[in-house]
């Protein structure tokens, strides 16, 4: 299978005009040393774009701090580091993130979750461009540049005092917003290549599997989207991919979105399964409630032959055989 090369820049993947837009933000970025914010939901990639950013004009290291993990009376050491005898079992004098991002770039990822103590030093660390460590007594100068990133509302949370309004201003001179998959449609199938490529070359999805995931909102994101390609080729042999091997949670989408499904929510009398026909034809259906009439049916039309059964219903024969000893179906 041949597939189209995605337009990717420094990982960033898709050609949607939003994604286009965050890639002029990146090139004039590489410009300047400002504070950058970027907002989105979980998901949309914010670390890859950081990463870009920061891969845009390479300086030094680029290093993830993961806000959400600073808890508990350490936190000032994991950032800042500590010297000799700072604190009990302080035995050795340590390095802190922001001295091994000095010359490079610390990403600050769920800024939102960052402690309000710790803010008011991140504000200092901004605003002075420099540091003191626990236990020691000298201002260390240092050279970074800060991106932070956060799937929150910071103006509420301002609002609610639960971020610091002057560390908010420091932090949104540059704003980038990712936008959720579900906006960016377009760029599903560049997505879904690149991690087949990333995963599983010789794997292929069914045009039916690839209508699925197109249609599909992926509340998760690009992450929910990556996740998924990498449990599917893990989990068949491949080399094709149908609408049976995509996770439950799409699966149940398609159902709630069928006529079929719709009809039962709104009570109609006239809701009917639907008809498997033969000559066999794949067919994919998910709900509990008639996974088991549509598994009869098929082997009503193939007259018990499991192996024509399974792939009128477009699924593995191991999966037939696990639905029916979990249905208690015997033919």
């Amino acid at each position: 299978m041949v597939r189209a090369g995605p337009d990717i820049s420094h990982g960033l993947v898709g050609e949607s005009p939003q994604i286009c837009q965050i890639r002029r933000f990146i090139e004039k970025l590489s410009r300047s040393r400002a504070p950058v914010l970027l907002l989105g939901e979980s998901g949309t990639g914010k670390e890859v774009v950081a990463r870009a950013i920061h891969l845009s004009n390479p300086r030094g290291e680029f290093v993830p701090i993961d806000c959400g993990a600073l808890v508990g009376p350490l936190v000032e050491s994991e950032l800042f580091g500590h010297t000799r005898g700072a604190f009990t079992g302080a035995s050795e004098a340590k390095k802190g993130l922001i001295e091994v991002a000095d010359g490079g770039t610390a990403f600050f990822d769920e800024i939102g979750d960052l402690p309000l103590d710790m803010q008011v030093k991140l504000l200092r660390l901004l605003q002075e461009h420099e540091y003191r460590q626990v236990g020691g007594l000298k201002q260390n100068k240092v050279d970074i540049r800060v991106i932070a990133a956060t799937h929150h509302d910071l103006a509420r949370d301002v609002t609610r005092a639960n971020f610091r309004q002057d560390l908010y201003y420091r932090l949104n001179i540059v704003t980038v917003r990712l936008p959720p998959l579900r906006d960016r449609k377009d760029d599903i199938p560049l997505l879904i290549d690149h991690f087949l490529e990333r995963f599983g070359k010789h794997y292929q999805l069914t045009p039916e599997t690839r209508e699925a995931m197109i249609e599909y909102d992926w509340p998760g994101n690009v992450r929910e989207l990556q996740n998924a390609i990498e449990r599917m080729v893990a989990m068949n042999t491949g080399p094709i991919l149908n609408v049976a091997d995509l996770p439950s949670a799409l699966q149940n989408s398609r159902v709630a979105e069928s006529p079929y499904a719709a009809a039962v929510a709104a009570g109609s009398e006239k809701a009917e399964l639907p008809v498997v026909h033969a000559p066999p034809k794949k067919v994919n259906l998910f709900l509990p409630a008639i996974e088991k009439e549509t598994i009869l049916k098929a082997l009503e039309e193939t007259r018990g032959d499991r192996a024509k059964a399974a792939h009128m219903l477009g699924i593995g024969r191991t999966t037939l055989y696990r639905k029916l000893k979990e249905y208690k179906i015997e033919d």
